[in-house]
């Protein structure tokens, strides 16, 4: 059996999931091939799609198109708008700071890659600009897989459905305000992406955390169709906990203080709630405290807390290092799936710290390997980080690790997707 994974990027969360799910697999002796929009990575029998076939989704002239556009422009007729005027307008007033809005339609055909043509199983993951919903649904005989890494395959075109967005004076959040302009594209780009999959049957959905099966199974596109539920799988040989009194000492760190990690690849995406952190660490105002950070951007604090931000690492055995030198893991995201830092935090034996939201809550059991705040606030942050430091978690760093090897093996992940793969070939042929 020769399965084909999908995947825009080799890089980002959706894409470390993706690949470390190709890696198992082919540890696990399956045919495993992984096709890629954009390849910068050298990942074994991975694969740089060639759009050979471009996908034209607009018939009508092209001054028909321009005299279109002025006139609804002119008069905001946002119905008459042709999709490429309104997509212009929707992301001129889409405010700053909200997670990644993406529209149903590509020029690719996947269909027409010879490596689609030769698999047996096409499994889908992190697809956003590289799908065409209408085209791969109308020309594709395969039976698909869709591994869900957040919430655009059954939303409008959110990754998010973000319902808060700011912070108010009292550190709680602010309610989001959705535009006009963002619910007419959602609902046309939803009702694409309905009449797309109304007709194909063989199709199957599997979400890693509990919190992600359930919003999935709610949805207008997928509440007729099954949602499996697979969590993600690490390489638990290169996320384990190193020496902490070497890996100090490599990055400097005194064995005394206190080090708090924090790990986001941009702290202005308000989703990663990194201002709620901010606020929090800034009312502790502690000396004894360090903010070590990875990432692309470097926090910044108000405050007598020292800061080491190490940048962007890429080699994930010095990611462990970091993991394993911090004595707690803070992650303020307001919404997520089954954060890959979580799992690789706890595979480091490294407590963690988190809001009531999303998958989150599956993977910390609260007072034992971490904790779970009351609240999404600042107070509630602080809180819980001041209680971890005064009193710690009953766990201790081998208990930490040997919980989330039981739950998030590679091994684990690949063994359940291969029972998956085998049944669904098996009814498609």
């Amino acid at each position: 059996m020769k399965v084909l994974l999908i995947n825009t990027y080799d890089n980002g969360g959706a894409a470390n999931a993706c690949i470390r799910l190709h890696q198992g697999l082919l540890n696990q002796g399956v045919d495993s091939k992984l096709l890629l929009l954009h390849k910068t990575k050298e990942i074994e029998n991975s694969y740089l799609f060639i759009n050979k076939t471009s996908l034209n989704h607009f018939s009508s002239s092209y001054y028909f198109k321009r005299i279109q556009q002025k006139i609804a422009k002119k008069w905001n007729l946002t119905f008459l708008m042709p999709k490429s005027c309104k997509k212009e307008l929707f992301f001129k007033n889409r405010a700053a700071g909200l997670e990644l809005f993406s529209f149903p339609e590509s020029n690719y055909d996947i269909t027409s890659f010879s490596l689609y043509q030769e698999a047996d199983v096409i499994n889908l993951h992190w697809v956003a600009g590289f799908l065409d919903y209408k085209s791969f649904f109308k020309k594709n005989k395969k039976p698909v897989i869709w591994t869900l890494h957040d919430m655009n395959p059954f939303t409008g075109g959110e990754h998010y459905v973000e319902m808060i967005h700011g912070i108010d004076d009292q550190g709680k959040p602010i309610k989001r305000n959705v535009l006009n302009i963002e619910k007419s594209c959602a609902k046309e780009n939803l009702d694409d992406k309905i009449n797309s999959l109304a007709p194909f049957k063989s199709l199957s959905i599997v979400a890693p955390s509990k919190w992600l099966q359930s919003e999935a199974g709610k949805s207008e596109l997928f509440k007729t169709r099954k949602v499996n539920l697979i969590p993600y799988g690490l390489d638990v040989n290169t996320y384990t906990y190193r020496d902490k009194s070497f890996a100090r000492e490599l990055y400097r760190i005194p064995l005394h203080k206190k080090v708090i990690l924090f790990v986001a690849d941009s702290i202005s995406n308000s989703r990663k709630g990194y201002v709620y952190l901010k606020r929090a660490l800034e009312k502790l105002d502690r000396a004894d405290i360090i903010l070590c950070s990875i990432g692309k951007d470097k926090p910044v604090l108000e405050s007598h807390i020292e800061i080491r931000h190490l940048g962007s690492i890429s080699d994930e055995r010095i990611i462990s290092l970091v993991y394993s030198l911090a004595d707690v893991f803070v992650i303020p995201s307001l919404m997520d799936n089954l954060p890959n830092t979580v799992l690789e935090s706890l595979l480091c034996g490294t407590p963690v710290i988190g809001f009531p939201v999303g998958g989150i809550p599956e993977m910390i059991e609260h007072g034992e390997n971490g904790l779970i705040t009351k609240e999404v606030s600042v107070d509630s942050l602080k809180e819980a980080i001041e209680y971890y430091l005064l009193n710690g978690v009953t766990c201790s760093k081998e208990q930490i690790r040997t919980l989330a090897v039981e739950k998030y093996d590679q091994s684990v992940q690949a063994k359940a997707y291969i029972t998956l793969f085998q049944e669904i070939h098996s009814k498609n042929n």
